[in-house]
């Protein structure tokens, strides 16, 4: 009775809303209904009743029909709508701003919205919805120079409605707009989230921040779940406009241009044996007029198409504007003196390299001084002063000498730009794996007597057993295009071979490099460390193409293939197989941004035929079917995953009592180390979400939107490999976190290790050449016209081995690009809307957790990088490991670990 007096001193009547009662045998509702209070006795079920009871008027239980007849009652709730403001607008879109805000104004032509409840009509038997509802005062906030601007509304809906679990926006606006978030107040069970982060044009479903199995989505929710997914899937056909959100699959058979003559024609990569690669996104191109197989090519600065979603948002689109001006900067005086002279020109001096980091490149040239208007390239450099200018790469930026040295050489190994090749010795010498019935007898010319000296009094076998042997192999990747990269013009390389011993000190030293040329020739020879100045050039040189030969592995395979197209099947099929409303999918959200795009640019400018790769790395046209061949031969994605990868290299054994399961064989290997640490918190925190939502394994096997996603991404986006039977299975949590756990490491940590540091060591070329245009002279050759230059000044012969002004410039310029980080990067631990974009509280508490151990990870590598133990990453000179650390600033800072692959 206390209760009912309560009751009373509220209202005449009480609105119940939405109580659910959980039975023993199941679950059952009771609708919002009105219950007169006035003269009514309160009636409590019994004390053995086994579900949660209320306070229960008795009249309502004796007169149900007359209360069902009641009508429900109508309310209002409010929806906030954030929009997110266009920076800078041209001319057009500032006159259809104008327009709209006007036929807004009038009414004519608005933005609409209508909640969708999750529960069926029993009437229609369709979901619920509101009535439509146009956003408010757009015309007045139309001027707002804010970077977000909210705008209101408010809908009427009935007692009866439930819980909205969607909402349709309607944009009848000739402008689109992006939509960041709708939030919804005024319902009894809280606030309810609508994270959008989406473009919107026409008509638009966008779901709750709640989370649904595709077994547990509510009755009013199915069918839109179901024809929003039909939808981003598309029909397989027609060209793709921009404003499309379609993805599907394709081959890379836009990188030639076969009607710009043969020379510029390329295999397409997937759909053959001869050829595999992973699928990239279908645009729809008509074919080119040569080749009916070829897609026809679309050239800046006309964009490719990608859903537009994937798209890049304005600030990085200007991020990568600002960097492209400075590019056309940078190679504007070499690409002058470069059409004006059939020379090259040669770097001759180290001089010459530093003044691109000092005063840009001098006008004060005679090459230059032939151009009819002298005063305008005179006017260029007064005007871009600084911008002509390279940014000092780090690795000249603590020890201008710190290249050349050997121990500097085999650190970057395993703290560079590229620390994923290096394995340990098991064989000595070396064997290949290569067909002889079609390369030949590759056999190694290295010999015990080329290293026995090295080896601190040790025999081959016993530095092999101690774990004291490594080596970086590249002869099996390069001997099948050797004879063809070294017939193309200005470019001459060696299929290589290094050794390095792992000395008491705690460094690496490499100890012989193996030189081998194609199998026409089937010349090797083996160079050792220096023992007076002619073998001391020939060592440098001898680095320079092990490094030419690690640049084009490591741009090619490690980069490009391993942590950007193969990934992308993924991606794409997570759009076309997972709902928005998969706990996966919304695991999976932010390590997606931006990768569609980056790749499209790159089949534009950077992989296709004469492009960027094909211009600055030692294989030229050659680029891409190394990274096909690679993917046949090499990529597994079973072996992605970092404890995996290091135990297939050697670097690690298998360890039951270490927290990632392995030891690592070098302690101080500071990629390996960092990694195991972001690796770690990677894996414990999709651990943590997918026991989550799947209590069991039957759940797993049953959810069809996820097993469609993981088939789908093996079967049609990697089709050429779906029969390797290293494909991990599907079927229980385990399976489901180690899948999970190798796509983020891989498109969050692993990208970052490999792709950050590319200006900081590869932006001085005589640390990293791309590619290399001479061989080294053999003594035998003494009569010889490149033996008697090299002897004669051995310093420029080095540096006309090495790119000329024009690929140098061009390649620091893209490197440079490569290595920057926007200003609206999201990194490891971070996410947009960090509070809303999970419905679940107890996954919202477990995300800031896996922020917290980021930020903790953060501080454990500063401290490493400050222990002087540890020289592979402290002393003098040495450059710290910082490519692991979470987060970073805007630009190029050598750290950062972004969410996903965007650059």
């Amino acid at each position: 009775m206390a209760l009912a007096k309560e009751l009373m001193g509220f209202s005449s009547k009480v609105f119940l809303h939405n109580n659910t009662f959980l039975q023993k045998q199941g679950m059952f509702s009771i609708n919002p209904i009105l219950v007169p209070l006035e003269n009514r006795r309160i009636m409590r079920l019994r004390k053995g009743a086994r579900f949660p009871v209320a306070a229960i008027s008795e009249d309502l239980i004796k007169t149900t029909p007359k209360v069902h007849a009641e009508k429900p009652v109508h309310f209002k709730v409010r929806a906030v709508v954030t929009v997110r403001n266009k920076i800078k607008e041209n001319f057009k879109e500032a006159m259809l701003k104008h327009l709209d805000a006007i036929n807004d104004w009038i009414g004519t032509r608005n933005v609409v919205l209508e909640l969708i409840s999750t529960e069926i009509d029993p009437k229609t038997k369709s979901p619920k919805k509101s009535k439509e509802a146009a956003l408010k005062d757009w015309s007045k906030k139309s001027n707002v120079k804010g970077e977000r601007v909210n705008y209101t509304t408010e809908f009427i809906v009935d007692s009866n409605f439930g819980v909205p679990g969607a909402i349709t926006v309607t944009n009848k606006h000739q402008r689109e707009f992006f939509l960041e978030s709708v939030t919804i107040e005024g319902f009894v069970s809280g606030a309810v989230h609508f994270p959008c982060n989406s473009w919107v044009q026409g008509k638009r479903i966008f779901f709750s921040n709640k989370t649904y199995l595709p077994g547990d989505t509510p009755a009013g929710l199915r069918k839109l779940r179901e024809k929003e997914l039909i939808n981003l899937r598309g029909d397989g056909k027609g060209v793709r406009t921009f404003s499309d959100r379609i993805y599907d699959f394709d081959t890379y058979n836009d990188l030639g241009n076969p009607d710009e003559g043969v020379e510029l024609t390329r295999p397409t990569l997937g759909g053959s044996q001869d050829h595999p690669y992973p699928r990239r996104c279908r645009t729809g191109r008509a074919p080119t007029d040569t080749d009916m197989h070829a897609e026809s090519r679309v050239e800046t600065p006309l964009p490719m198409y990608v859903p537009r979603d994937e798209q890049f948002d304005e600030s990085k689109q200007n991020t990568f504007a600002i960097k492209r001006l400075k590019a056309v900067l940078h190679n504007l005086i070499p690409g002058l003196k470069a059409s004006l002279s059939a020379n090259n020109h040669d770097f001759n001096r180290f001089s010459d390299i530093d003044d691109l980091y000092s005063d840009g490149l001098p006008v004060q040239d005679e090459i230059l001084k032939k151009i009819p208007l002298p005063q305008v390239v005179t006017k260029i450099q007064e005007c871009s002063q600084g911008l002509l200018k390279y940014d000092t790469p780090k690795i000249i930026s603590k020890d201008k000498f710190a290249w050349l040295r050997d121990d500097e050489f085999a650190r970057q190994a395993i703290a560079g730009v590229n620390p994923v090749n290096i394995e340990k010795l098991k064989v000595f010498p070396p064997v290949s794996k290569l067909d002889p019935e079609i390369y030949g007898h590759q056999e190694s010319a290295l010999k015990e007597e080329h290293i026995l000296g090295q080896l601190n009094g040790m025999t081959v076998q016993q530095a092999i057993v101690e774990n004291k042997l490594f080596v970086i192999n590249y002869h099996d990747i390069y001997i099948p295009y050797l004879d063809g990269i070294n017939a193309l013009d200005g470019r001459k390389s060696y299929a290589t071979r290094t050794i390095f011993f792992w000395t008491p000190l705690g460094t690496l030293k490499p100890i012989a490099i193996e030189l081998s040329l194609g199998p026409s020739s089937r010349s090797k020879r083996v160079v050792t460390p220096p023992v007076d100045a002619t073998t001391n050039w020939k060592w440098q040189l001898a680095k320079a193409h092990v490094c030419a030969n690690d640049a084009g592995v490591h741009q090619l395979v490690n980069h490009w293939l391993r942590t950007h197209a193969c990934m992308e099947p993924f991606i794409l099929s997570v759009h076309r197989q997972l709902s928005a409303m998969h706990p996966i999918y919304k695991l999976l959200d932010p390590h997606m941004r931006y990768t569609l795009d980056i790749n499209a640019l790159a089949r534009q400018k950077l992989i296709n035929a004469n492009g960027i790769i094909e211009s600055c790395f030692t294989p030229g046209r050659y680029c891409m079917e190394i990274s096909s061949a690679a993917y046949k031969n090499l990529w597994r994605f079973d072996m992605e995953g970092l404890p995996a990868d290091l135990i297939r290299r050697g670097m690690a054994v298998p360890d039951p009592t270490q927290p990632n399961g392995v030891k690592l064989v070098i302690e101080d290997y500071p990629y390996a180390a960092d990694g195991l640490l972001i690796w770690s918190a990677i894996e414990n925190w999709v651990r943590t979400y997918v026991n989550h939502y799947y209590r069991h394994p039957s759940l797993i096997c049953n959810d069809k939107e996820l097993q469609a996603w993981y088939s789908e991404s093996i079967n049609v986006g990697h089709a050429d490999l779906r029969h390797q039977r290293w494909w991990p299975t599907l079927k229980n949590n385990q399976d489901l976190v180690s899948i999970l756990t190798t796509l983020i490491w891989t498109v969050s940590a692993q990208h970052a290790a490999i792709n950050f540091g590319q200006y900081p060591y590869g932006g001085y070329v005589p640390n990293r050449p791309p590619l290399m245009r001479r061989l080294i002279p053999e003594e035998s050759d003494e009569a010889d016209l490149e033996y008697g230059n090299f002897v004669a000044d051995p310093q420029k012969y080095f540096l006309n081995a090495l790119p000329s002004l024009l690929q140098a410039t061009k390649y620091m310029a893209i490197v440079d690009i490569l290595s920057t980080h926007s200003p609206d990067e999201e990194y490891l631990g971070e996410r947009q809307q960090s509070s809303v974009w999970s419905g679940d509280a107890e996954i919202t508490e477990a995300f800031y957790r896996f922020s917290a151990e980021m930020r903790r990870i953060e501080k454990e590598i500063e401290r490493r990088n400050c222990d002087p133990t540890l020289r592979n990453r402290c002393g003098a000179g040495v450059l710290p490991y910082e490519l692991l650390a979470p987060t970073s600033q805007p630009g190029v800072t050598c750290r950062g670990i972004p969410n996903s692959v965007s650059t």
